[in-house]
């Protein structure tokens, strides 16, 4: 654990904590609003939650050359993520159509 300061460690943790509540957060709100939007964009926040954990494991063992792999995993899923929250705001974005 040495990779990072204490306060570096403290902000990355932080962040994942905080990103995990944003989407229970998300997804709470789209249920009480009913407005399956809101799912979808909870949803799509997952990859770079994903991305934030696979850093932070390369972190806690020393950016270890081992764990390589780790980092193109969480190259990937920042991709993704960034894609994904993207067609899901285009999603919130649209006016809703009616329901039958």
């Amino acid at each position: 654990m040495h990779a990072l300061s204490l306060p570096t460690w403290w902000i990355h943790v932080a962040s994942v904590l905080e990103w995990g509540l944003a989407m229970l957060a998300i997804q709470r709100w789209g249920l009480e609003r009913r407005e399956r939007a809101w799912h979808w964009l909870a949803l799509a926040m997952l990859p770079a939650l994903v991305s934030a954990m696979a850093a932070c494991t390369w972190h806690l063992f020393d950016n270890a050359e081992e764990l390589k792999g780790l980092v193109v995993l969480q190259a990937g899923t920042t991709l993704i993520g960034n894609v994904t929250l993207a067609l899901a705001a285009w999603n919130l974005a649209r006016p809703a159509s009616p329901e039958p």
